[in-house]
């Protein structure tokens, strides 16, 4: 860790990337150290907020060119959703569901930061967004004896991508081989070649470019490189795609190592890999980026579900030092952990959902984006800005990356992937290599060439529904 002295005393040197943002957010006890690190994240590149506003009105015009009201009814007519109205009560609905989660969850966590202002002799004046991620930890480590740099112990990234790979390996009879000396952008970019599992057919490539470095994006996602294709002689354009991702780094001591949400990242992310490496249709145009919308994130959400499974964990997760196993009982704290804060972390999830829409299904092509951004967040989140620059919508690079009217999709899909889950894989057994080649050929290989619905309704037997996901996230379910 780089350090600086500054009138006398050495300090950290941090940057706004994950791997440093997210740990001083979650562990920093200061106040003041949080609240200049946040803003630091949210007064980045305040320029978006103008460019964000002229797409905004663009995409308006464009719509109403065409015929639609709002940009919002131009895209959802080819989303599951269809309307705008059915994205709307979509999350009015999962808003009131959580509403009663958090009010418990908010009590909790003022309760905490009342006894630290407390002790410190300090006036409360309310719960701010810098604390969203400290206090949540807070709890969950004091609940469940969580403590997350134990955890990390256990989460090497090499033996963690292993066996991330063998898991997609073994549910969807795939091969995985690595290259070795392969022509790559950067020295920390490993690829793997994709075959069947019988060796009867080579699939594609897939590179994982894992650890943050200057100028490459902050965040995580998966990039296709090459869909795949058939040529006119039968023979195939294989599909090649790359994982970017922000994990830390490997210092001069220790391995780089990953905490639990980095290993759910992971395996999300490798789903959305594997989905674009499994698509097998005539035409290129068909690939990842024509799924639609409120569906692409289920089969990458899909695979979170093993991330939480002990045995799957047993088999990956051992102490980077001395190779012992992760023990039971710190795998059981995790899974017991799993729902705590689910209230608040899905509120933050249906808010981006609706800022997207405010924005998006409107009629007034000079909506103030940042003015929106900042009410919606303090009204359905609980958190306040307190009154401080910066907005957090400058650095939203969903709204210029293509979930324009789109973000609520993540939710959307999460009800799918958990009726999925429940349905098929936790019934048949999470390792069941006939119910993984049936996800694959009914929700893979067609890529963007079939309404996801049918797909859907084909793997599960019926129409699909959200009961097992809100009973995932413990929400009761009142259908």
């Amino acid at each position: 860790r780089a350090t600086e002295t500054v009138d006398g005393v050495e300090k950290f040197v941090v940057t706004t990337k994950y791997p440093d943002l997210v740990p001083v957010m979650q562990m920093a006890k200061s106040e003041a150290t949080r609240r200049r690190m946040l803003l630091a994240e949210e007064t980045r590149c305040p320029e978006n907020i103008r460019l964000l506003q002229e797409a905004v009105a663009l995409r308006l015009d464009a719509a109403r060119q065409l015929g639609y009201k709002t940009h919002a009814e131009f895209v959802l007519e080819e989303n599951m959703a269809k309307t705008p109205d059915s994205v709307l009560e979509f999350e009015k609905d999962l808003r009131q569901r959580l509403d009663v989660l958090a009010d418990s969850e908010i009590t909790e966590i003022e309760q905490l930061k009342q006894a630290d202002k407390k002790a410190a002799n300090e006036t409360y004046t309310g719960l701010y967004n810098w604390d969203f991620r400290y206090y949540s930890n807070l709890v969950k480590e004091r609940k469940h004896k969580v403590n997350e740099e134990r955890v990390k112990q256990y989460f090497s990234v090499e033996p963690v991508t292993r066996g991330i790979l063998d898991i997609y390996q073994d549910i969807l009879k795939l091969r995985f081989d690595k290259v070795e000396n392969p022509p790559v952008w950067h020295p920390d970019v490993t690829m793997y070649e994709v075959w069947e599992a019988d060796n009867s057919a080579f699939l594609g490539h897939i590179y994982l470019d894992l650890f943050p470095r200057q100028g490459k994006y902050g965040h995580a996602c998966v990039n296709p490189i090459q869909n795949g294709s058939e040529n006119s002689d039968g023979s195939r354009v294989y599909p090649v795609a790359a994982i970017l991702a922000n994990f830390p780094k490997p210092t001069s001591t220790t391995p780089a190592l990953l905490t639990h949400d980095d290993v759910i990242t992971l395996l999300h992310e490798m789903g959305h890999l594997l989905h674009h490496i499994c698509i097998q249709t005539k035409w290129a145009h068909f690939g990842l980026d024509s799924v639609q919308h409120d569906f692409i994130e289920c089969p990458s959400q899909l695979f979170e579900n093993w991330g939480w499974e002990p045995s799957v964990l047993q088999k990956f997760a051992a102490h980077y030092k001395t190779g012992e196993r992760i023990p039971k009982e710190l795998v059981a704290q995790l899974v017991a952990a799993k729902n705590e804060g689910a209230g608040l972390f899905n509120l933050r999830q249906v808010f981006f959902g609706m800022f997207d829409m405010a924005i998006h299904n409107t009629e007034d092509a000079n909506v103030d984006v940042e003015a929106t951004y900042k009410a919606l967040r303090e009204q359905i989140t609980r958190f306040s800005g307190g009154s401080g620059p910066g907005c957090g919508a400058a650095t939203f690079g969903h709204m210029m990356g293509g979930y324009d009217a789109g973000y609520y999709g993540y939710l959307w899909a999460k009800s799918f992937s958990a009726d999925m889950y429940a349905t098929r894989f936790t019934k048949d057994g999470i390792t069941n290599a006939r119910t993984g080649m049936d996800y694959r050929r009914e929700i893979l290989c067609p890529g963007g060439s079939i309404d996801a619905s049918v797909g859907l309704e084909r793997f599960l037997g019926r129409a699909p529904s959200s009961a097992a996901f809100l009973e995932s996230i413990g929400v009761a379910n009142s259908q």
